[in-house]
């Protein structure tokens, strides 16, 4: 009767063990990553009241088992079901990581400030340091640092994941290096043939990040197929124009070949006048005649009648009133002759273009400046002593093969974009801020920036054991090693070397099964009553005892 007195006593006390783990399991339940434990019963020491023999054949008589009373029971084992994943939750938050196992059980490398420890819990955030931190506790996040010299990750000794810090919250700033010149050019578009040209619109980038623009204008020669391509300004930020001070020979150096009495243009004759090639004069629908004035080359002068003047507008059709101001004030070294033969005009003057020739019959094209592809804008010239405003210019190779020539209903759609034609190199940045940060599924963590960089910043490694149920619990979510788990090397893994991997925005929950501890709960509950009415029943067969004694 004390026997069952005291196997009751140890019933009570390990009932009462599962139940503490139960109720630490329920409390848990929507504990992020919180692994689920059980209890292992074990039957104790037992007393052997008569020990077993073996048959007797002369006696004729079989064997006796042995007689033995067992003294109750403990706890054998605490069991975490550490390998078994918690569903997943949607957070939205790009700090919140889920790993997902596919040979091995993967953890988080945290540190406390004294050592590393390991969790499944992966809701991190960005702490005012720039360190990437456990939510929870504060714990910093351990991983690998991106190596400066090759901008590869360095799989050294993990340490704190400061991503956010002075130098990365920046992206450098890229010099513009390439541009294109793409789309249709028709030589019936009215901006072709004015003074000004189709204007085209290059924003580039120097060395430091700064924009500029530079306008170019093409404009028609009156030949099939011919165009010529100037520089006409650069605008910095603030629209000025940095070479309106260079001289037609310093912005050729720039971009464009000089020429200083180069044929600009030529142009006929307007429907109202015609050329009569005996007396070379240009005679009106009354019959008028007129030649170009002594003194005034824009002028032309009635044959008897002088104080009758037309100008060279009314007479050619397509030189402007700027081209005639131009010819009058010699700007540019202008200059306007006349064909004898066909009255027509010729407009020479300082030339700081290239020449731009498209195949008269497929109108793709053929060549600028030559037989060249391409052309630079040179303005490292800005640099070297043109302009001594810095030195943080490059060239620009300025790429023309992607245009082409041909009748669009007078509608131009030729343009200039930085960039190769692939539309990604040379193109140049500005100097960028960082607008986001992302983790890919190898935990490899980016930086994106206003000016369309994405730089690598670090990446979070994770750990493995060999036993991953023989680390030891330390709250709050962790894990430490023990003996029996195997050692941290210090160094860790990449999580995907075995195809796992992390999905950012989840999380992992707790493992618990609710449905399994609430059954766990009343069978500990039974199993503890029934404990206690063997007490109760031993007590009173003992009074009994006591009673008979009196």
């Amino acid at each position: 009767m004390m026997r069952s007195m005291y196997s009751a006593v140890s019933g009570l006390k390990t009932h009462q063990t599962r139940m503490d783990v139960i109720g630490n399991n329920i409390a848990n339940v929507n504990t992020v990553a919180f692994k689920s434990s059980s209890v292992t019963f074990s039957d104790i020491l037992y007393q052997t009241t008569s020990n077993a023999s073996g048959a007797n054949a002369t006696t004729g008589t079989g064997g006796v088992n042995a007689k033995q009373i067992g003294l109750g029971t403990t706890a054998a084992a605490t069991k975490v079901s550490i390998t078994s994943a918690g569903a997943s939750e949607t957070t939205g938050n790009p700090f919140d990581i889920r790993l997902t196992d596919k040979n091995s059980t993967n953890f988080f490398i945290v540190n406390n400030g004294s050592e590393n420890v390991f969790t499944r819990s992966g809701s991190f955030y960005v702490d005012g340091s720039g360190n990437l931190c456990m939510s929870s506790t504060g714990y910093t996040v351990m991983g690998w640092q991106v190596d400066e010299t090759t901008g590869e990750i360095r799989k050294d000794t993990v340490s704190a994941l400061r991503i956010m810090q002075e130098k990365n919250l920046t992206s450098a700033p890229e010099a513009t290096t390439q541009a294109t010149i793409a789309g249709v050019l028709d030589e019936n578009d009215t901006d072709v043939k004015n003074d000004a040209g189709r204007v085209m619109n290059l924003n580039f980038y120097d060395n430091l990040g700064y924009q500029y623009t530079a306008k170019f204008a093409i404009k028609a020669t009156g030949t099939d197929g011919k165009y010529t391509v100037e520089l006409t300004s650069v605008l910095d930020s603030n629209n000025k124009n940095i070479i309106a001070d260079l001289d037609k020979q310093q912005i050729a150096q720039i971009f464009g070949n000089y020429n200083a009495n180069a044929t600009l243009g030529q142009y006929g004759l307007t429907k109202d006048y015609t050329y009569d090639k005996a007396d070379q004069t240009y005679v009106d629908s009354t019959g008028k005649k007129f030649k170009q004035s002594a003194t005034d080359p824009i002028v032309f002068e009635e044959q008897g009648n002088l104080t009758n003047k037309v100008s060279i507008t009314d007479i050619f059709s397509g030189i402007t009133t700027t081209i005639a101001n131009n010819v009058k004030n010699k700007t540019n070294n202008y200059n306007v002759t006349f064909d004898a033969q066909t009255g027509h005009a010729t407009l020479t003057g300082e030339q700081t273009s290239y020449d731009l020739e498209f195949d008269t019959s497929s109108g793709k094209f053929k060549s600028i400046g030559g037989e060249n592809p391409s052309v630079m804008l040179n303005m490292g010239a800005l640099s070297s002593g043109l302009i001594n405003k810095n030195g943080n210019f490059q060239n620009i190779t300025v790429d023309f093969s992607q245009c082409l020539n041909y009748e669009n209903g007078g509608k131009s759609t030729i343009g200039a974009d930085a960039g190769a034609t692939d539309g990604t190199t040379g193109k140049g940045r500005k100097l960028g801020a960082m607008t986001g940060i992302s983790i890919d599924t190898s935990g490899r963590i980016y930086g994106t920036y206003d000016n369309g960089n994405t730089e690598l910043l670090g990446q979070i490694a994770v750990a493995q054991f060999s036993n991953a149920s023989g680390l030891e619990k330390v709250g709050e979510s962790c894990y430490r090693t023990t003996l029996n788990s195997g050692e941290f090397d210090g160094i860790g893994v990449e999580i995907s070397a075995d195809g796992s991997s992390m999905t950012t925005g989840e999380l992992e929950m707790s493992n618990v099964d609710l449905s399994s501890e609430f059954t766990s709960m009343i069978t500990t509950q039974r199993g503890f009553q029934s404990n206690s009415r063997v007490i109760t029943t031993s007590d009173t067969l003992l009074e009994e005892l006591v009673n008979l004694k009196r």
